[in-house]
Order: C-alpha cells, then structure tokens, then sequence
C-alpha cells in the first residue's frame, strides 16, 4: 500500500480496484450520481482519503467499500483487499448472484419473431399431451 498519497481521485481509485472496467466508466457512474462518498453525491474529481465510505450503485445493487488504501494504478484482483474493505451487506450479495443467474435462464430464451416449424411442432406436441 501507499502511504505516500494524501488523496486520490475518485474516478482513478474506483478503476484501479476494479469495481469498473475503465475509468470512463468510473466517471460516467459519478456524473450519474451513482456513487456516494460518505454519503454525498460524489463528481469524478472528488478527493478521497482513508477511512472514507463508499456507496456505489451498481446494476441494480449497491456495493458499500471502506477505504483502506490509496491507489493510482490498477491492481489484479488478488491485491484489491490491501485498498479496500467490502462492506456490501449479504442481502445485496444474495440479489446479485440470483440476478445472475436469472441473466443464465434466460439468455437462449428470447425468441424474436415467428417460431420455426421445429418450435412449432415442439409446442403442438406440449400442447397435445396436456402437460
């Protein structure tokens, strides 16, 4: 970790732990009001220092994340808990995995237009045998 920083921009920390993919991204979410930083709507630029509490809206859910360190570069995935302490409540966690797997369910089954002649036997068959 870097002692060094006194503060970090929000959008640089926010991808540099990789809860976004780019810092477009990042900066988008924080124009978006998105993101709160101890509890005010936080802007790109805004400064972060330790101990500051984010709440990120994200998908649908909210992530909760303590500052722990100050970062400027993207780290991999395995050094993300030396800058940041996830506090997302298991609630939040639990809707996630379920939107998850609901996103899986139903990938295949958006059917657009006409069904084929194989769907359409398929469904006269469910249909005939009362299922």
């Amino acid at each position: 970790m870097s002692n060094d920083l006194e503060y970090v921009r929000l959008d640089k920390w926010l991808w540099s732990i990789r809860v976004f993919k780019t810092r477009a991204d990042a900066t988008d979410a924080c124009r978006g009001s998105a993101i709160k930083v101890n509890g005010q709507a936080a802007k790109p630029a805004s400064k972060i220092r330790l101990g500051d509490t984010l709440n990120i809206r994200k998908k649908g859910i909210t992530l909760t994340f303590k500052v722990k360190g100050l970062i400027e570069k993207r780290v991999g995935a395995q050094k993300v808990n030396e800058y940041c302490i996830d506090q997302t409540s298991p609630a939040e966690r639990i809707l996630e995995q379920e939107r998850q797997i609901n996103a899986k369910l139903h990938k295949n089954h958006t059917l657009t237009g006409r069904p084929t002649k194989k769907n359409r036997r398929t469904l006269s068959r469910f249909k005939e045998n009362n299922y």
